[in-house]
């Protein structure tokens, strides 16, 4: 059965960092691409960060970019988020998600599959 679990989620005062990971099982997770995606109170789930199944290729939204870092470890069938520099707005719950095409992709509906999500919240 395929699945894919979040956690590292939590508390985090602004300015802080914190690394969130994505276990995978149930497929070759060398097969697919993984994104990350948030979803705020009130708003769309939207697309952060994306890894090409090959870990050649990263994608970030701009309001990210320069502060989270994701990669993968295949070996491991885990894929990370490293998020610095934390601002309130980061708040959200993260899904991470895995689907099989070429490249990357912040767009949800390339994903096949989903974690059920972990929640960061930022404030002092």
């Amino acid at each position: 059965q395929l699945q894919l679990v979040e956690s590292g989620g939590r508390l985090v005062q602004p300015g802080g960092s914190l690394t969130l990971s994505c276990e995978t099982s149930g497929f070759t997770l060398d097969d697919y691409a993984i994104g990350w995606f948030r979803q705020a109170p009130g708003k769309e789930r939207e697309g952060i960060s994306c890894i090409s199944s090959g870990g050649g290729d990263t994608h970030y939204k701009r309001s990210v970019k320069g502060r989270f870092t994701i990669s993968r470890d295949n070996a491991a069938d885990t894929v990370y988020l490293q998020m610095n520099s934390l601002k309130p707005e980061d708040t959200a719950v993260y899904y991470c998600a895995a689907g099989r095409f070429p490249g990357v992709s912040l767009d949800d509906y390339e994903y096949d599959y989903w974690g059920q999500g972990t929640q960061v919240t930022v404030s002092s």
